[in-house]
């Protein structure tokens, strides 16, 4: 049986990096973890670093490569640009599982969909540069689990 590989990463106005280099970046990370025995991928399904990530999991089709969907709660994408929701209903329908994680929004879906994908990932693939939210929340919850994380981006030092 395969591993189990998560995603988290900074959405692209909190980015220092195109969403070209970003996406570029997220390709070899995947390669790599696949190499390595991931055959199941989670994605979170936030703007930028989740839903590319997804789609680039989707592109290895039938290799045996699952891609599961975590919603955090209904409407999720309602606030999303044309070209992110594109991507987000891509996903919705290609995807091999989609768990609805939240039956409603509260302030607290986000952190509870970041635990319920860490809670079931070997590995973790991150696009952090250090800066405050719900990506490092979903890092640090990793190192206290002893998951390893994978960053691609520069970690800046703040302070």
């Amino acid at each position: 049986m395969g591993k189990t590989c998560c995603f988290t990463g900074h959405r692209p106005d909190k980015l220092d990096i195109t969403t070209e280099e970003l996406e570029k970046r997220l390709r070899k990370a995947i390669d790599e973890a696949i190499a390595d025995g991931v055959t199941v991928f989670i994605t979170g399904m936030a703007p930028g670093t989740d839903l590319i990530a997804g789609k680039i999991v989707l592109e290895h089709g039938d290799s045996g490569i699952r891609l599961i969907c975590a919603v955090p709660f209904p409407n999720h994408s309602r606030p999303f640009s044309y070209e992110w929701k594109e991507i987000y209903n891509h996903l919705l329908e290609n995807a091999d599982i989609v768990h609805l994680v939240c039956k409603e929004y509260s302030r607290q879906s986000f952190l509870r969909r970041d635990e319920w994908m860490v809670d079931r990932a070997d590995c973790v693939i991150a696009a952090y540069s250090g800066t405050r939210g719900g990506t490092r929340y979903t890092i640090n919850y990793a190192k206290k689990k002893g998951i390893p994380v994978k960053n691609i981006l520069e970690v800046k030092q703040n302070g």
